[in-house]
């Protein structure tokens, strides 16, 4: 019996010094509703790119007007901030329903590490933009996001390391298809994403 009590008060130690550690209350449902924003969005940039009038040439050496990578920055904002609301509003959901601070010194690291590769990477990107350097846009986009989630993962779900490393290779993967990018973009922020945010679900939250 004072063995079984001692690991229990050892599991229970462990328990609370992972709590203090890692943020927690990362929401798998928000992971499936950012990627099926991003399906949508790569669906919208797909009709954008080759349905509208103003692109031509060939598919892997398309001409596309000042117009429609307006247009493609809109649809990418749209999905970017859709997704940031979804994951803040169920992670404050997550925390209430488990008691737990939202804002703590844990999340601020997990926001810190995650933000340093993702603003790094955007500012990078605009870089390439304003120089059309079009085709580096989406494989540069999976490699930073998969660089930010790695670094923040050790604040966080473990299977947010798998995740940012998969945005990482997709992303090589990428550089090596460039005529494909918009394929490899909706496959690491859609189809990634959803099926992370349903194993996260059904392994932590589903009761």
């Amino acid at each position: 019996m004072e063995n079984e009590k001692y690991l229990n008060d050892l599991s229970e130690i462990k328990n609370l010094m992972n709590r203090s550690s890692r943020f927690l209350s990362l929401s798998g449902l928000s992971g499936i509703l950012a990627g099926t924003y991003a399906l949508i969005g790569a669906y919208l940039a797909y009709k954008t790119i080759y349905f509208d009038t103003s692109t031509m040439g060939a598919y892997k050496n398309l001409v596309i007007s000042e117009e429609a990578v307006i247009r493609l920055l809109v649809i990418a904002a749209s999905v970017a901030f859709l997704s940031l609301l979804t994951g803040i509003l169920l992670s404050i959901q997550k925390a209430k329903s488990n008691n737990e601070t939202i804002w703590n010194s844990t999340a601020r690291r997990l926001v810190i590490n995650f933000l340093i590769p993702l603003a790094t990477g955007g500012f990078f990107i605009i870089f390439l933009i304003e120089k059309e350097m079009l085709g580096l846009v989406a494989p540069l986009t999976l490699i930073f996001y998969g660089l930010a989630c790695v670094n923040a993962s050790k604040y966080t779900l473990g299977g947010v390391r798998y995740l940012g490393l998969t945005f990482i290779i997709l992303g090589l993967l990428s550089t090596w298809f460039l005529g494909y990018g918009l394929l490899f973009w909706a496959l690491g922020f859609g189809v990634c994403h959803i099926l992370y945010g349903s194993i996260m679900y059904f392994k932590y939250e589903r009761g």
